[in-house]
């Protein structure tokens, strides 16, 4: 069995693939199906189960307050508003296929979630986990996560008290004060035992394995499901300083438990009326890989997003999420679904995970392809404020981050200045403060000529994606041949390709920081007072801009 899962993973990678795809098959091929080599089926039941909890555990520990405060109206919106109207849309689908009322109802919510692991991982392939169509999706598909887990959590307790509304309630409570009461418990406790565990990556590991295994069984002995303890002791770690160590140290367990999760979920798929599965399948996999992305992008174009974010965010919903399989799953060992049920929604995400894969990888590509037939999405008023304008001397394309740098310096020197930005939130900011901004995408060549730019002198593109720069590039110099051009790279073959195409000067963050750092220790030698005003003013810019909601990007490698 392990040498055919490595076999399908070797394929997976080849072709580009989640390696989730691979590990489903494998259990296609060695279930009954295939070779039927299975022998021991409640071990791998069990295993199955802990590599769920070890999931949850591990959501658990990014569930800190701070970061649920931090998601913002954005993804709380379009992730509520896409869960809900694709969950409406695929109850009246799967009631208009014949299936009964509660069946269409786990359908519908499974079809409803994506996969945070499998866009996590394709948008960091492409580079693109800096930008905002990036930073968007990640926090709607943490909503999305969210909901899934409450789900997860809640449906046992339901089911298996045979619940009215009343008794929902009172299990809600029910679970309300027993996590209320690890939550204090564990704020008192967990920080003496941390200071005494974190002296050892080994005790540390040990530590936290036996903590989230040991809440999980305590809430499994209260009546309560495995997975939700798992989830819960994972929230009680999320405030220790350790908490990213300890879920690097555990994603290996989670991962190999998982494996055989889908490796059991693919060897248990009822083969056998494919033929009348084949109808529902299409339609379910048209309704994600078509319809989830034109509910975001409707949903974002009324919020005042650009159509290139909005199609670039609307991909990453295109396929289903593990969190859907383990949802229907779980309804099949509860008996409010069939087994042909999951094979169906298995199906569905095998689809859309493949084909979604392809879509995020070339959406850039697709976007200029079909970007004339997405302006439908956009909201008029926001579009009609971008045409014309009144000619600046100077134009910063991109404010977040490094641009916030350049805005103090152009307010400081007097000239005419205009901030462009593709964030709806930003220009509404920057408006209030009295900043000339524009909304707009400075990768559409249609909104750069839309712009009065033939008197600037000095133009600063703080994007990092080089085709928008070398767009750039060319539309300015051609309304100004001596207009000095600024520009981001992230890489040096694309800072080589825009001084070729004639840039200034390239901005690459990580070399020039270095630089800058090592000419301080230069100028300022063994000077303590002069590391000390440093120290001050630096702290003070880092106020400022955490007060303006901005963080540095994730730490990279040397």
């Amino acid at each position: 069995m392990v040498a055919i899962a490595a076999l399908m993973a070797l394929a997976m990678r080849a072709l580009r693939q989640p390696l989730i795809i691979g590990h489903i098959l494998t259990g296609l091929v060695v279930g009954p199906f295939v070779f039927d080599i299975i022998r021991s089926a409640e071990t791998l039941r069990l295993f199955s189960q802990l590599g769920i909890a070890f999931l949850l555990f591990i959501v658990g520990l990014s569930l800190s307050p701070k970061v649920i405060k931090e998601i913002g109206r954005v993804a709380v919106l379009t992730g509520i508003g896409q869960v809900a109207i694709t969950s409406l849309a695929g109850y009246w689908i799967s009631i208009w296929l014949g299936f009964p009322p509660l069946t269409s109802l786990y359908i519908a919510v499974a079809l409803s979630f994506s996969s945070t692991i499998i866009i996590l991982k394709l948008i960091s392939d492409k580079g693109d986990l800096d930008n905002l169509y990036a930073k968007i999706s990640i926090g709607f598909l943490l909503v999305q996560d969210l909901i899934a887990v409450g789900l997860i959590f809640i449906l046992p307790l339901v089911s298996r008290r045979q619940a009215s509304w009343d008794t929902v309630a009172l299990v809600a409570l029910q679970g309300v004060l027993v996590t209320a009461v690890l939550l204090v418990v564990s704020h008192y406790l967990l920080p003496r035992l941390h200071l005494f565990f974190s002296r050892s990556q080994e005790l540390l590991f040990l530590f936290a394995n036996a903590w989230g295994m040991g809440i999980a069984a305590l809430f499994l002995q209260l009546g309560f499901p495995l997975e939700g303890g798992a989830l819960i002791a994972g929230v009680t770690l999320s405030n220790l300083p350790s908490r990213r160590e300890i879920s690097a140290r555990l994603s290996p367990l989670r991962d190999f438990f998982i494996v055989i999760f889908f490796i059991l979920l693919g060897s248990q798929l009822v083969i056998g009326d494919l033929s009348g599965m084949a109808y529902p399948v299409v339609i379910f996999s048209l309704l994600v890989l078509v319809g989830n992305p034109i509910i975001l992008m409707a949903i974002m174009g009324w919020m005042g997003y650009r159509k290139s974010t909005s199609f670039n965010t609307g991909v990453t919903v295109a396929q289903i999420s593990e969190f859907s399989l383990i949802l229907v799953a779980l309804g099949v060992g509860l008996g409010h679904v069939e087994a042909r049920t999951l094979t169906l929604v298995t199906l569905v995400g095998l689809v859309t995970i493949f084909g979604s894969t392809y879509l995020i990888l070339y959406s850039d590509k697709i976007l200029r392809r079909i970007a004339g037939f997405l302006s439908i999405f956009e909201r008029r008023s926001l579009i009609a404020e971008t045409a014309g304008g009144r000619a600046s001397e100077v134009a910063l394309f991109g404010y977040n981050r490094i641009g916030y740098d350049f805005l103090e310096v152009f307010k400081r020197s007097g000239k005419s200045f205009v901030v462009i930005d593709y964030d709806p939130q930003v220009i509404r900011e920057l408006s209030g403060r009295g900043v000339h901004s524009i909304y707009g995408d400075a990768g559409d060549a249609d909104f750069i000529n839309s712009l009065n730019l033939s008197a600037v002198k000095l133009a600063v593109s703080t994007v990092p994606d080089p085709e928008t720069n070398l767009l750039l590039l060319g539309e300015l110099r051609a309304k100004n041949t001596a207009v000095i051009f600024l520009a981001v790279a992230h890489r040096i073959d694309e800072a080589a390709a825009l001084y070729k195409a004639g840039a200034n000067f390239v901005i690459m963050p990580h070399f020039l920081g270095g630089k800058y750092a090592s000419e301080i220790v230069e100028s300022y030698g063994y000077d303590l007072d002069k590391f000390a005003s440093l120290r001050e003013k630096h702290l003070t810019s880092l106020s400022s801009r955490l007060a303006a909601g901005q963080e540095h990007p994730p730490v990279e490698k040397n």
